[in-house]
């Protein structure tokens, strides 16, 4: 069933078509398994169920945002002691950063994904 509008969010991921296209919830559970372990992506209850995976994906990324965080927020404290080389910790620190911005933006487009696919399944 098309969405009533093809208009998409700017946090629509480029690997998932346009809701309401041939083939794109397939697109989207292939975009969604990349985001959760290996083992979840085949349950045959997510591979029939799509919106299921999705809500699996928004509760992984939303963890992996608390581990960033927690590493970025730890790794001027923690990282000394490991023995690690001022630059070594500063590069780090930049790539929590990024990683926490790059999470953020998948959760925003995983929260777009699934809003298509309830829609796209209501009777």
């Amino acid at each position: 069933m098309p969405l009533t509008s093809t208009r998409l969010s700017p946090d629509w991921p480029c690997q998932v078509k346009t809701p309401g296209s041939y083939d794109w919830e397939r697109s989207a559970a292939k975009w969604l398994r990349e985001l959760v372990p290996a083992r979840y992506a085949g349950y045959p209850v997510f591979v029939r169920h799509p919106v299921l995976l999705a809500r699996h994906a928004q509760i992984q990324v939303q963890h992996e945002i608390r581990v960033a965080r927690t590493a970025l927020q730890t790794a001027r404290a923690d990282l000394p002691g490991l023995g690690l080389h001022e630059g070594v910790i500063e590069h780090t620190i930049k790539l929590y950063a990024a990683e926490v911005m790059q999470l953020q933006h998948i959760a925003r487009s995983v929260r777009a994904v699934t809003r298509a696919l309830v829609e796209a399944n209501r009777p």
